[in-house]
């Protein structure tokens, strides 16, 4: 855990705090704060994140997206626990001589995302700065005490996603490049896995959202649990169309979409293999068809199909990658083609 810069800067910052006794979960060991009600079977679930670095750095310019990712980054850490929604708090950070249609455009986004994930705005606070800045928190329920965590899965649990991945970096590729790159719009407005999330406390041993990427939330998942995952799916069974059209116009290997930062915001989850056929059957008469893609190992590392073989990928090096290199796509980009062409080295030595 100690190689991940983020990993370092939360121990450092959280690491003096005393954790309350009603705290369920330690630190990083779930999505969403888990707090036991005093007397209760029930849980309250609370999360907080903001919109900063994307407003900052060109990655959401659109006003509604703005609004509608305020509220997506705090209802996706919720459906990653389980949790029922209840409402979130808000906090506009907006520019003294804010332009109407912008902030028209903004509570718009709020409003209709709330909406989507029935969540009510229960309040927040009004700030003035030279720089907008978003945040939220936001409150669910678990009736019954037993949420979904980032810790439990095992050797042998099969490995799902909610749906097609790497939608996340093909949109913030389309944006953070250079103008001249961009030839392909990418329409991404992700939507909380509430309800799957739910269903998923029936079944799952553990689960995590794909905020940051998706070798990101599996390294994460890794290291929590000391285990291994191999992805042993076809990519073009796995990415999100637009991720294997964005991928191509940049001349980018397809898997480079699952790596980061920028995540599409669904569940990646472990499910016992005992009783994986109960979870799909269930998943199915709610109307969702969850996406196998691997298993769990006991052999630790991250291993995925490369030209008909399996390599082992740095999955530690991909979540520094990003900010190693300054924040610049460019470094970024060129750092996972070097990258592409040792995996690649590596599978066809596997096979041979």
């Amino acid at each position: 855990m100690n190689a991940i810069i983020e990993n370092r800067l939360i121990e450092r910052l959280a690491g003096a705090f005393p954790r309350s006794p009603n705290q369920l979960n330690g630190l990083r060991e779930s999505d969403a704060e888990l707090i036991r009600l005093p007397g209760a079977d029930a849980l309250i679930a609370i999360t907080t994140d903001a919109v900063v670095e994307e407003i900052e750095a060109g990655l959401y310019e659109d006003p509604y997206l703005i609004g509608w990712m305020a509220v997506m980054v705090n209802a996706s850490d919720l459906a990653a626990v389980g949790a029922e929604p209840v409402g979130i708090l808000l906090i506009e950070t907006l520019k003294p001589d804010e332009d109407e249609f912008f902030l028209a455009k903004l509570q718009e986004g709020i409003r209709d995302a709330c909406t989507a994930c029935n969540l009510m705005v229960l309040g927040g606070d009004t700030n003035f700065s030279s720089q907008r800045q978003i945040a939220g928190t936001a409150l669910g329920t678990i009736r019954d005490g037993r949420p979904l965590t980032r810790l439990g899965c095992a050797p042998g649990d099969r490995l799902f996603a909610s749906s097609r991945l790497g939608l996340g970096s093909a949109f913030a590729l389309s944006q953070l490049r250079p103008k001249r790159h961009r030839r392909i719009k990418v329409d991404y407005r992700p939507l909380a896995r509430l309800s799957e999330g739910q269903l998923l406390r029936r079944f799952a041993s553990c689960c995590m959202d794909t905020s940051d990427g998706v070798i990101p939330t599996l390294d994460e998942l890794m290291q929590l649990n000391e285990v291994g995952f191999i992805m042993d799916r076809p990519l073009h069974n796995l990415l999100h169309p637009a991720a294997v059209r964005i991928a191509a116009s940049a001349s980018l290997p397809a898997w480079t979409m699952l790596a980061g930062p920028h995540g599409e915001f669904e569940l990646l989850f472990t499910i016992p293999e005992a009783c994986s056929a109960e979870f799909e059957e269930s998943a199915r008469s709610s109307g969702w068809t969850p996406l196998p893609i691997g298993f769990v190992t006991d052999e630790p590392g991250l291993r995925m199909e490369f030209d008909d073989g399996l390599s082992t990928v740095d999955s530690s090096r991909i979540r520094n990658l990003f900010t190693d290199g300054g924040g610049d796509p460019e470094s970024y980009i060129a750092e996972l083609i070097r990258l592409d062409a040792l995996l690649r080295v590596q599978a066809t030595s596997s096979t041979s």
